[in-house]
């Protein structure tokens, strides 16, 4: 309405969804991440989730757990259900999207591919492991959300850089396949998957050290920047 505004300095953004019911992640969407890996391309969507918990400001630190050596990055493209859904069809899926976001999907990598019987929950959902925000971008706002740049960079030096182009699951046929398990309701939060550029995957592994800096952008939907501590 332009009547309520105070100065951005003034402000202090926190995640725009801080306890959604469910946080519902998706691995090995990109084609690009699954060629560093040496994988297969998906034929179904890998479905994991982190707890709610585990998100935090857009601005916040992210705590590095004491019980874990191997904390990576992992930038996403977050959709925020806004109309509850069971079966939805794809040709209508979007019809029960509210908007986009920005995620961070923290990994600690030794729980997620060495501990807890190679679960990956554990390793996923540490608290502030979900960086959010820094804002909800309407749908009606993004003219092609399966054509936005998609970037992360540690320490100003870029890590990932890619685009929802070639997620191979586009957001229609992730929210299509969920709902086939759950009912969706307005406020859940789906991560996307990230595109190449993890740190465990480089050559030697790069990952996370508190002082370490972490920003994460997505074309139109802004940029979220924080500190491991």
């Amino acid at each position: 309405s332009g009547q309520h505004r105070v100065p951005r300095g003034a402000a202090r953004l926190v995640a725009p969804l801080g306890d959604p019911e469910k946080l519902i992640c998706v691995g090995l969407n990109y084609h690009e991440h699954c060629l560093e890996q040496g994988l297969r391309v998906p034929t179904e969507p890998i479905i994991f989730s982190k707890f709610p918990s585990a998100i935090t400001g857009p601005f916040d630190d992210i705590v590095h757990p004491q019980d874990s050596t191997e904390v990576d990055w992992e930038v996403e493209l977050a959709v925020v259900i806004g109309k509850r859904g069971k079966h939805i069809e794809e040709s209508v899926a979007l019809e029960h999207v509210v908007g986009f976001t920005v995620a961070n999907d923290v990994s600690a990598r030794d729980w997620q591919m060495k501990r807890n019987g190679r679960q990956w929950l554990l390793g996923k959902t540490f608290d502030t492991f979900c960086p959010l925000g820094p804002a909800i971008v309407t749908k009606e706002a993004v003219p092609d959300v399966h054509n936005l740049w998609i970037r992360c960079s540690v320490n100003g030096r870029r890590m990932q850089d890619g685009s929802t182009r070639n997620l191979i699951f586009g957001v229609p046929a992730l929210i299509a396949w969920v709902s086939r398990f759950v009912t969706l309701v307005p406020g859940d939060i789906l991560l996307t998957g990230t595109p190449a550029g993890v740190g465990y995957l480089r050559n030697p592994p790069i990952f996370l050290k508190p002082g370490d800096e972490v920003q994460c952008e997505i074309e139109e939907l802004g940029t979220i920047c924080n500190r491991v501590v």
